[in-house]
């Protein structure tokens, strides 16, 4: 590409995003438009400023593209940062004898009358963000911004700042996709010559060819992997019913190329890519979608507009990020037969690999860079390789890689407390059942869970982050377990930490022992509504307190009357009473839902996009549960009222 074209484009089109940030060491992630050569200024209020230049001990440069590379920052630091206090921080770009500061090129990551951006390392987890499930072109407000909108009402309060942004599932739809999305994700990989592969076991050769393609746009999924070996599989799993490997119900425009996931990411955390795309570079979409298409640009277009409001917050907040399904694809490693069908295909196994290698860099690795370098280092590699030839991505290493990837148990991490805060890989380590393929997995095998209870022993609190509940709603759970029963149960996402016998009791069991802690909060999302529970173990007078809090979507919600209708039948087949409780794994446990407030008497499921935030007192318990709703107001979940049995 003319070297002209590529200097007019913003030296940072995404970013920086505050990743693991602790005193002695400090990750951020950004993506430039070119190798940038960063200084990074540290400036603790009330304490002597700091100027690091980024050289290659501190910075890994990354290619994905001609005109888009990702930078790596990883600074550790001899003298600690102090905790509590504001820390201003700048990365100036060099350019010539010359250094432009972040107000110079994304003045939008500052606040009001601020001239750098800043963050807080927190004394102890005793507040934080959480929160799951951002679909771009779900018709409601955003709850990131929502989130920003909310910092900036406490800038100057230090001692008020989360400690932490955790982002539980979904930040990505990688099966879910609206057609102006798509359109502009090709016109972005265009202009930034995102890297191009070959395909294999496709109707078309290649990515470009894909692109092309008339079947690329609302058609997708009659391009998706959908071979005759999987008849049977069809049959027990659809009664007949023709449904391809990837069997979300919006796979019409599911991403499939490495370069789609990498634009994606940039679309979405930052609104400096969307400004680079004008509509003459935009394909039209068929006639017949012409209406859907319109409907989904106007979505958009707000969700655009609160673009600079989601990347002021990643600028402010360090985040830590684990994957769920959408991350990927719907239905991710549900059952061992869906295992066997997707990676039994070469297509199949290319469009998952590309989602979990987009996964290691734009999420996996700020959560612990050391644990994942391995896999970064094979990474570079490879697109190290395609940069130096001609920007395609070589079949046989792009395949090599994405099987390391596939391959990887690692992607749990800890951080230390007070709290220990525990985040589960709930994905890839699953309980498989060997008898019946077709039944739902656990969560977790075996081992994963010997390796949780082993961190656990003897922390006297400790917050795990789940990405679906632990303990959700039982009329949901027995729906699920139905359609598992009668062979199907892709219909339903049959996904939830009972639906597996071994990884149940398993779970349950930990929660028993005597040396884990005596204080468990589960944070989770993933399920498209918001609810809090306090549990605890029946018979057991000095047995630990645990708390369930799950924060859904943040930009996404359940459909409105299916989960009122939901939310009565709970109430009225579990009542505490109820000998349907007696059928359940949770049966020893005694839990009682929190109502909402603003909700109607006695419902207990808050339905609306936003995000969570919980404060902690010293010893780990919840004092304050809230959902900070994306349309501006705070709803509470309060106490604990009547037994659900």
């Amino acid at each position: 590409m003319p070297g002209d074209f590529a200097s007019s484009l913003p030296a940072v089109l995404c970013g920086p995003l505050l990743r693991r940030i602790e005193t002695d060491r400090l990750n951020i992630w950004l993506v430039g438009s070119r190798p940038l050569e960063l200084t990074l200024l540290l400036h603790p209020r009330g304490r002597s400023a700091r100027r690091l230049r980024l050289g290659e001990r501190r910075l890994e440069r990354v290619p994905v593209g001609r005109n888009a590379w990702l930078h790596f920052i990883d600074v550790r630091l001899d003298t600690p940062l102090p905790r509590g206090v504001h820390v201003d921080y700048d990365l100036q770009i060099l350019e010539g004898e010359r250094r432009r500061g972040i107000d110079e090129w994304a003045a939008h990551l500052l606040h009001a009358g601020a001239r750098r951006p800043s963050f807080v390392i927190a004394p102890r987890h005793h507040r934080l963000l959480h929160g799951s499930c951002r679909k771009p072109h779900y018709d409601a407000p955003d709850g990131l911004v929502r989130a920003d909108a909310w910092l900036a009402e406490r800038f100057e309060h230090a001692e008020e700042w989360p400690a932490w942004l955790l982002m539980t599932g979904d930040q990505v739809y990688a099966d879910d996709v609206a057609g102006p999305m798509l359109t502009t994700i090709h016109a972005l990989i265009r202009r930034l010559g995102l890297f191009d592969e070959p395909l294999e076991g496709a109707t078309v050769d290649d990515s470009q060819a894909l692109y092309a393609s008339e079947l690329g746009l609302y058609r997708r999924e009659s391009l998706l992997p959908d071979v005759e070996s999987t008849a049977a599989l069809r049959k027990r799993f659809f009664g007949g019913k023709r449904k391809p490997i990837f069997t979300s119900a919006n796979a019409q425009n599911h991403l499939m190329t490495f370069a789609e996931v990498m634009a994606m990411y940039l679309l979405v955390w930052s609104p400096v890519p969307w400004r680079l795309i004008g509509d003459e570079d935009i394909a039209r979409p068929p006639p017949e979608y012409a209406e859907i298409y319109a409907s989904q640009r106007a979505t958009l277009e707000r969700f655009v507009t609160g673009l600079p409001g989601c990347a002021r917050l990643m600028a402010h907040l360090p985040t830590l990020m684990i994957f769920d399904d959408h991350d990927v694809s719907d239905d991710w490693n549900l059952t061992a037969d869906w295992e066997q069908t997707a990676y039994g295909h070469p297509l199949s196994r290319r469009i998952i690999g590309n989602a979990l290698m987009g996964y290691l860099l734009c999420q996996g690795w700020g959560n612990d860079p050391d644990r994942v370098a391995p896999l970064l280092a094979a990474c570079r590699e490879l697109l190290e390789q395609t940069q130096s030839g001609e920007g395609w991505l070589p079949r046989e290493q792009h395949d090599a890689c994405l099987e390391c990837l596939r391959r990887f148990q690692g992607w749990e991490y800890r951080l230390p407390g007070p709290p220990l805060l525990v985040v589960l890989d709930t994905r890839t380590r699953r309980w498989r059942s060997e008898r019946s393929p077709g039944r739902p997995s656990g969560l977790m095998d075996w081992e994963a869970l010997t390796e949780l209870q082993q961190h656990l022993l003897d922390a006297p609190a400790a917050i795990i982050v789940s990405p679906a509940p632990m303990f959700g709603v039982k009329l949901i759970e027995g729906i699920q377990k139905l359609f598992t029963l009668v062979g199907k149960p892709l219909l339903v996402d049959a996904e939830n930490w009972m639906a597996h016998r071994g990884t149940a009791s398993v779970m349950l069991n930990i929660f028993r022992h005597a040396r884990t802690p005596g204080n468990y909060v589960i944070l989770s999302g993933d399920v498209h509504y918001s609810f809090a529970y306090d549990i605890r173990i029946r018979q057991r007078r000095h047995g630990p307190r645990l708390w369930q809090i799950t924060s859904s979507g943040v930009k996404n919600a359940f459909p409105a009357t299916l989960l009122d209708w939901f939310d009565r039948l709970n109430r009225w087949l579990y009542a505490p009473r109820s000998p349907l409780n007696w059928f359940t794994q949770r049966r020893r446990l005694e839990i009682r839902p929190r109502d909402p407030e603003r909700a109607r008497a006695g419902e207990r499921l808050w339905n609306g996009s936003g995000i969570g935030l919980v404060d902690f007192d010293e010893s780990g318990r919840p004092i304050d549960i809230r959902q900070l709703d994306a349309r501006g107001f705070d709803v509470r979940f309060p106490g604990s009222h009547g037994e659900e049995g």
